[in-house]
């Protein structure tokens, strides 16, 4: 009696796990490039109906709450180019939080910047270890790429609370959203960006700042790129100004804390 249970037991398990894989196969993998619909006086911009689809079936974000002033600073981190201490700087003086999405090259060769934002109250996202287009590699790859990078966060901040995700190159697909949500992630993309990491569009921080001001928008999730200078320059005025204008900084933190409030 015993042996026929631990077959059933077994054939069950078995059962579930094919269910899944077949799940899992099922799932697109067409690769997808993240882009948004820029609107008009700072109206909030859309995009495509089958991203927006994608996201909401699996907890993504790229915009917050539209009927309300609050915006999500977001920088991409994949190599240092000498300003991030002042961004760091500015953020502590106007005591704003921001979310730094790291790759494995930031983590292993600055460790000191990543324990300062820890300390100072920021948020280090996942950008993964050698940020490669992730519907491009296996599952076995996508998993050692998110996971060897959390491993390495953890060894340099003794913390295991990296639970955001940008996907490397803006790339994505119905499968790595769904992998990734499965491993604990929240994608986080964007509604505001400008390529502010190209050198030939580094034109100053008077630049930097007439086209952040123009675009931003109620819930805006701002991609700025830490390489900059421009962006390391104009940001006091940024802060400063859009304060002014009733706008206020959330962490990415209380965006999550409500999502899970909403749905449960």
């Amino acid at each position: 009696m015993k042996r026929v249970m631990m077959m059933c037991a077994v054939v069950m398990m078995m059962t579930i796990m094919v269910t899944e894989m077949s799940a899992q196969a099922a799932l697109s993998n067409e690769e997808y490039k993240w882009n948004f619909k820029p609107a008009k006086n700072h109206e909030p911009p859309t995009t495509e109906p089958h991203y927006q689809e994608l996201i909401d079936k699996y907890g993504g974000l790229y915009i917050g709450d539209t009927s309300k002033k609050e915006l999500y600073l977001t920088f991409d981190n994949g190599y240092e180019n000498g300003y991030t201490a002042d961004i760091l700087d500015t953020l502590k003086e106007k005591n704003v939080p921001a979310a730094f999405f790291v790759t494995g090259h930031y983590l292993t060769e600055e460790k000191e910047l990543i324990n300062r934002m820890v300390n100072e109250g920021h948020i280090v996202g996942n950008h993964s270890f050698h940020h490669p287009s992730l519907p491009k590699v296996s599952d076995d790859r996508l998993i050692r790429e998110i996971r060897t990078l959390e491993d390495e966060y953890k060894e340099v901040t003794g913390r295991t609370d990296m639970m955001y995700l940008r996907p490397p190159q803006g790339t994505f697909s119905e499968r790595t959203l769904a992998k990734t949500a499965e491993m604990g992630y929240t994608n986080v993309f964007w509604s505001f960006a400008y390529k502010d990491w190209e050198i030939d569009r580094q034109k100053g921080a008077d630049y930097a700042y007439d086209k952040i001001m123009a675009r931003v928008h109620p819930g805006a999730v701002m991609l700025l790129h830490a390489v900059s200078s421009d962006n390391a320059e104009a940001l006091p005025r940024v802060i400063d100004d859009l304060k002014k204008e009733g706008y206020t900084f959330k962490s990415l933190d209380e965006w999550r804390i409500k999502e899970e409030m909403f749905f449960h």
